[in-house]
This record gives structure tokens, sequence and C-alpha cells, in this order.
């Protein structure tokens, strides 16, 4: 959604948004109301930091790496480009990204989708192992996606999330690119510091340059 000059990149977290087979989706129960006499409402969550726009920490596909409370925020926030590789199949490639090459910021965002999903549906579009490679031996330190994970939902290996960790990369997922044009923007998306956590939720937004 855009307003005023900024794109909101964030879907509506709520108990029926996507998430992976045996995650545990987002519930909200209310400690206190003012309707039965408290002076505040209070309201308590519980769900997989996984479910929504989120970044993933090391710690997710790595025994011993950081958590997301330990991750360097600087990835998270600044120059950005948003490129279109619309439709083009089961994985993001190297040859999908090239006509964006020129002059890459260290942050990258793939849409792949013409309508983000609103409902699980594992044939999501992931990244190819050798393009998150290409893109950091060009200086990105982040990549994001539009769909669930930058590895294919039945990946055993995960071998793009592994190339992720080689390169020391960070990674967006779950986001909401239908109404952004390719071209350049500054990103904010922050993850929170939750303390031993693999994943935190974020609240992804472009503001054109």
């Amino acid at each position: 959604m855009r307003s005023q000059a900024l794109y909101d990149i964030s879907p509506t977290v709520d108990p029926a948004s996507p998430l992976f087979p045996g995650d545990r989706p987002y519930a909200l129960q209310w400690t206190a109301r003012i309707a039965g006499g408290s002076s505040v409402n209070l309201s308590a969550l519980e769900l997989s930091p996984h479910v929504g726009a989120h970044a993933d920490a090391p710690l997710h596909y790595a025994d011993g790496a950081a958590s997301i409370e330990a991750v360097d925020l600087r990835p998270y926030l600044g120059p950005c480009r948003v490129i279109h590789a619309i439709d083009l199949g089961p994985l993001v490639r190297v040859e999908h990204l090239r006509h964006a090459e020129r002059d890459l910021p260290p942050r990258v965002l793939v849409r792949t989708c013409r309508r983000t999903a609103t409902a699980w549906n594992p044939a999501f579009t992931a990244y190819a192992p050798e393009a998150l490679a290409w893109l950091g031996e060009r200086g990105v330190r982040l990549a994001g996606i539009d769909t669930p994970s930058v590895d294919p939902a039945d990946s055993k290996g995960l071998e793009a999330h592994h190339t992720l960790l080689r390169l020391d990369m960070r990674v967006l997922e779950n986001l909401v690119l239908d109404q952004v044009p390719e071209g350049d923007y500054e990103l904010i998306a922050l993850p929170l510091k939750l303390a031993g956590a693999c994943a935190s939720p974020v609240r992804a937004v472009l503001r054109p340059l």
C-alpha cells in the first residue's frame, strides 16, 4: 500500500496469515479490557517470528550462529533496489537480475508475484543459490523476496540460506511488493531485539529516493 510517498511492504498479520505447515500462527488474547472494568485494554501475542514480513537470523539455519538480537542493524536500513522477476519460474536466477545490475545498492528486493499469496502455496518462487552469490559478489548485504522463503518449500539442504550464511548476508521474506515499481528506494525494515530468537517480524517500508 502506498501512502504519502511511502510503500508499506509488510502484509497484515492475522490468524489466517499463510505460514509453513507446522509453524505457529498468530493469536491474540486479551488479558485486560476496559469493558471489563480495567483502566486499559491489554493484549498478549503468540506467533512464530516467521509469520508475515520477517528477518531471519543466521541461527535459523546454523546452530551456534547469531540470533536476531545480535545481528548488525545496518543491512536493514538504507538504499535499496526493487527488481522485478515476475512469473519467471520456480527460481530467481542470475539472468533475471542482470538488467538491474548497474550501480547496485547494498540491498536488493525481488518481486516475483503479480499478487502476493494470501494462503499457503508451496509452489512459490525462491532464489537460486548462484543468484544470491552473484548479488553478494556485487556488494549486496541484504536480499529480500515477496514469498515465504529464499529456498523452495521442499528444500532439505537450504542451499540459498547457506549461501547467505557463507557471504554474511541478511534476508527479508514474505514482503508485499505488488504495488512497487522497479527502481531505487530507501529501505527501513528493522528487526526487533528478541533475545535468542531465530527471526523477527519487521514492519518493512520503502521510501522513494
